[in-house]
């Protein structure tokens, strides 16, 4: 029961962070314009990139009640990684567009409203703020991830804060657009380093958490095991990871000699977080019937 109700209040707090969020960002756009301050568009194209991980993260809550059927074998998890991709094309091409438009503003500078820069980053800090809260008590992987992400933006609003200040005491016109590079660059440089795990993952790259071919050296080490082949070791979505291999064993006189490795191999993967594995165990005078012999 207490899980049950975990995973009901983790679906509830992303609802109301997303919605938050999105209500948030389409006024961020609108004033933005209004008050004549790119650094405030970057935060909306950032919050717009939130919104699209907030409404990711808050329907693979829902998807992920369900298990593996016949069309997903493994269940819905690998879902997540389309939505990181999804995000981190439109975090990139929003970043392309505001510097674009902040490095015209740097060469040509234009005079923006601080007032209303103020009004906004003050509202900035206590929505994110707010929703940064409402999921920082939270048990699911989604949960703390998207706290941290908005306990960011949260940082970016007082630094876009202490600009406007700036500005409403002394009209610097090179202020809002340069932070609104840095924002920018910080943000691309985050989400590049995003896609390329997300790819990594994609492309069945070896978990980096784990070591392979000490696996493969432990399970060589036991008894009546002579080598390993057609082992492979992938993640599913970069938290829960898969491992299958091929056996070969020698001087096998007993089934009960079989279980015993078995149990033994089993023992030594425990160590390991994998949400699946698959053992396949050959006897000395069995051919594999895959043509790759990779070790």
């Amino acid at each position: 029961m207490a899980h049950e109700h975990s995973h009901k209040q983790s679906g509830k707090n992303l609802k109301l962070a997303f919605f938050l969020n999105l209500a948030f960002t389409i006024l961020e756009f609108i004033g933005g314009m209004y008050v004549n301050s790119i650094a405030i568009i970057s935060d909306a194209v950032h919050d717009l990139g939130d919104s699209l991980s907030l409404g990711t993260s808050w329907y693979l809550d829902k998807k992920s009640k369900q298990g593996a059927n016949a069309q997903f074998s493994f269940g819905y998890r690998r879902f997540s990684l389309l939505g990181a991709l999804i995000n981190s094309v439109v975090l990139i091409a929003g970043s392309v567009y505001v510097i674009y438009e902040a490095v015209g503003r740097i060469l040509e500078p234009q005079h923006s409203d601080a007032q209303g820069m103020i009004i906004f980053a003050i509202v900035g800090v206590a929505v994110n703020g707010y929703a940064a809260y409402k999921l920082s008590g939270g048990k699911s992987m989604n949960e703390k991830v998207v706290s941290w992400h908005l306990l960011e933006d949260v940082l970016g609003w007082v630094a876009v804060l202490i600009v406007a200040i700036v500005l409403y005491f002394k009209d610097i016109h090179y202020l809002d657009p340069a932070l609104s590079l840095l924002i920018t660059l910080y943000i691309l440089y985050n989400v590049i380093i995003r896609l390329k795990d997300t790819l990594f993952v994609f492309l069945q790259g070896v978990p980096k958490d784990i070591d392979l071919d000490e696996i493969k050296s432990k399970i060589r080490e036991i008894e009546n095991v002579s080598s390993l082949h057609h082992t492979h070791l992938w993640s599913l979505e970069g938290e829960h990871h898969v491992f299958t291999s091929h056996i070969k064993l020698n001087n096998i006189k007993e089934l009960g000699q079989i279980i015993t490795i078995k149990e033994k191999i089993r023992n030594i993967l425990k160590d390991y977080n994998f949400d699946h594995y698959t053992i396949e165990t050959e006897l000395d005078e069995e051919t594999c019937s895959l043509n790759d012999n990779q070790g």
